[in-house]
């Protein structure tokens, strides 16, 4: 169920904002983005910060392998938006989408190193389970992924447990794959802010 929220309540500046957002890019705001200027304090100061440090901030994983992995857990939880959105971002960043397809479709056989998809069916069992053991994270390290990296994906997979949830409260309307790819290419172009 969509929330009413989505649609109404944004200041004469802000309804003028998304006027020229849709005008010049020909799609609609995503609602990820309307309750962003609905509520700025919605999610909260470090929240927000938490997010934008989770994705965008220093880190041995590339921006395309912390979307990759946000894709892959908004699959695990069936969150379409975050599925979509994401997927989407991936693509732009790594400038792969058939590997990125591959790994949503079926990890185990994805053209992937293996650091990294130690790491995301690590992240597939967190989300599904909600715990791992001693033994998941010494197959992760095993693989040469450091404590850092694996801190880092915990930190995605935090995020976006949390944002999946919301998108879904929030019924956001899935976007056209064009609109998800317009979406990805402003976010990679501002650093995700």
């Amino acid at each position: 169920m969509r929330l009413d929220i989505l649609n109404h309540g944004y200041s004469p500046g802000t309804k003028l904002l998304f006027a020229v957002i849709r005008l010049f890019s020909g799609h609609p705001v995503p609602d990820a983005a309307k309750l962003v200027f609905y509520r700025p304090d919605f999610y909260g100061a470090r929240a927000k910060e938490f997010t934008h440090e989770a994705m965008r901030g220093p880190s041995e994983w590339s921006i395309g392998d912390r979307e990759l992995m946000a894709a892959y857990v908004s699959k695990v939880n069936e969150s379409a938006f975050c599925v979509g959105a994401h997927t989407a971002t991936a693509r732009q960043s790594y400038q792969d989408g058939p590997r990125v397809a591959a790994v949503l479709a079926d990890l185990e056989s994805a053209p992937v190193e293996e650091p990294l998809r130690a790491t995301l069916r690590m992240l597939g069992k967190l989300t599904r389970e909600g715990k791992v053991g001693a033994e998941d994270m010494r197959d992760v390290l095993a693989t040469g992924v450091s404590s850092q990296q694996v801190k880092d994906a915990l930190a995605v997979c935090a995020t976006f447990n949390t944002t999946n949830r919301l998108a879904d409260a929030f019924g956001f309307e899935l976007l056209t794959s064009e609109g998800f790819d317009a979406g990805a290419k402003y976010l990679l172009k501002r650093g995700y802010r």
